[in-house]
C-alpha cells in the first residue's frame, strides 16, 4: 500500500470512481485547468476531458442546481465548493430541491458535494466554518466527515455510489498534515458506521474530523486515565449504537467538536446519551466546542477559539475526578 496524505487519498478515491464509472463527473470553480483550490483534481481534466471536469462560473447555486438535475437524469456528479462556507449560496437547491426529491417524486439523487471545511490556517470567518450541523437535521441529506486518509478514500467512493445527496466534509487542516497507508484498489467504507480510533476504559470521547487527533494528543498526556476515542466518521446518519456501547463501557463521556457549541451536532449526541444511557453515567455529559462566534483571522485568537489539546486535557481531568 502507498502512503498517501489525506488530500491525496481524496484525489485517489475520486479518480478511481471516474475511471470506473463514466457517469461520474466533477464540476466546480477552478477544478479543471487549475486543478482545484487545493489541487485535489490536478491533472483530471487532461485525463478525463473538459466535459467530465467542468470549470464552472462563481455561482454555487448554479453548480449545485446543475448537479441536482444531472443526478435526477442518471449521472453521478461530484461538485466542489472551494470552501464549505460557500454552500450557503446553494442552500435552496440543496435543501429544498435535492434533499426533497425522493419524497416528491421517488427519484434517486446520487450527487456528492465536496466541502473543504474547518479552521486552523487563519482563513478568517468566511473560509473556516464547520457547517455540518446545519445540514445534519435535513431529511434526505447525508453528512460525511472523514478523519483519516483510509476513510477519506473509502467514504468518498461510498458517497459517490450512494443514491442520496451526500455532503462530504473534508477538513483542510488535515490535507497535507495526515499521512497513512491507503490500499491502491477500490474499496468502500460504510456510511453511518463509527470506528474506535483508540480503545480505553475510563472515559469516552465522541468526536469526528480533525478533533480526532486533538483528542488523541490529549489522551497521551493522561498516563493515569484510559481514554477511548470514537470517531463518528459520519454525522448523518450517525452510529448511535457504537456511541452508546462506548458510553456504557466507560460511564463517562466527553463530546468534542470544532463547530460552535450552541446547536452543534454534539448537542444531539449529548441529548441521546442522556435519554438512553442516563443510568449508565457516573458523571454529567461534558461538551467541548468552539464558542458561539465566527473565527477571526488572527492566529492567536483563532487558536483561542478552536478547541485545543489543553482544553481537552482539562475536560478529561474534570471528568476523571468527578
Amino acid at each position: 500500500m502507498a502512503e498517501l496524505t489525506y488530500l491525496q487519498a481524496i484525489s485517489d478515491g475520486l479518480r478511481t470512481e471516474m475511471r470506473r464509472d463514466k457517469r461520474v463527473f466533477v464540476i466546480g470553480e477552478d477544478v479543471g485547468v487549475y486543478g482545484g483550490a487545493f489541487k485535489v483534481t490536478l491533472g483530471f481534466q487532461e485525463e478525463f476531458g473538459h466535459w467530465r471536469v467542468i470549470d464552472a462560473p462563481l455561482a454555487e447555486t448554479a453548480i449545485v442546481g446543475a448537479c441536482t438535475g444531472a443526478a435526477i437524469m442518471g449521472m453521478r456528479p461530484v461538485a466542489e465548493m472551494q470552501f464549505a462556507d460557500f454552500i450557503s449560496c446553494a442552500w435552496d437547491q440543496l435543501v429544498t430541491v435535492a434533499a426533497k426529491q425522493r419524497w416528491r417524486a421517488g427519484t434517486p439523487v446520487p450527487m456528492v458535494v465536496r466541502l473543504p471545511s474547518g479552521g486552523g490556517f487563519s482563513g478568517g470567518p468566511f473560509h473556516s466554518q464547520n457547517p455540518e450541523s446545519s445540514f445534519a437535521h435535513i431529511p434526505g441529506l447525508k453528512c460525511v466527515c472523514p478523519a483519516t486518509p483510509e476513510d477519506a478514500k473509502g467514504l468518498l467512493i461510498s458517497a459517490i455510489e450512494d443514491p442520496n445527496p451526500v455532503l462530504y466534509f473534508e477538513h483542510k487542516h488535515l490535507y497535507r498534515r495526515i499521512k497513512a497507508e491507503v490500499p491502491e484498489e477500490r474499496y468502500t467504507v460504510p456510511i453511518g458506521k463509527a470506528r474506535v480510533h483508540q480503545e480505553g476504559e475510563d472515559i469516552s470521547v465522541i468526536t469526528w474530523g480533525a478533533m480526532v487527533y486533538t483528542a488523541e494528543e490529549a489522551a497521551k498526556q493522561l498516563d493515569d486515565v484510559s481514554v477511548e476515542i470514537v470517531d463518528l466518521r459520519t454525522v448523518m446518519p450517525w452510529d448511535k449504537a457504537a456511541v452508546l456501547e462506548s458510553v456504557r463501557k466507560t460511564s463517562k463521556v466527553l463530546v468534542l467538536h470544532e463547530d460552535t457549541r450552541t446547536g452543534g451536532f454534539g448537542a444531539e449526541i449529548a441529548a441521546t446519551i442522556a435519554e438512553e444511557a442516563f443510568e449508565d453515567l457516573d458523571a454529567p455529559v461534558k461538551r467541548i466546542a468552539a464558542p458561539d462566534t465566527p473565527l477571526p483571522f488572527s492566529p492567536p485568537l483563532e487558536k483561542a477559539l478552536i478547541p485545543q489539546v489543553d482544553d481537552v486535557v482539562a475536560g478529561l481531568r474534570d471528568l476523571a475526578e468527578h
